[in-house]
């Protein structure tokens, strides 16, 4: 799961419903993906995605995913 594409995913893919729709998944609060944990993720690639999300931030890693956004200003 830990795969290149899913990461560059992460970081351009955008939520597509709910409180945080537009914003990319690597974007979402921790709290927003624990409560998916809490009440189960979406079925299919999206749930997928936000439980490596969820995993990352758990981790600290979430830093990693950052760069890989189109539009990641330059020297951060």
């Amino acid at each position: 799961m830990l795969e290149k594409e899913n990461l560059i995913k992460l970081a351009r893919m955008q939520m597509p419903f709910g409180k945080y729709a537009g914003r990319t998944l690597i974007d979402l609060p921790e709290e927003y993906l624990l409560w998916f944990d809490k009440k189960g993720f979406p079925s299919g690639e999206l749930g997928d995605l936000l439980k490596l999300c969820l995993a990352l931030k758990i981790e600290g890693l979430d830093s990693v995913v950052k760069p890989l956004k189109l539009n990641h200003p330059k020297g951060l």
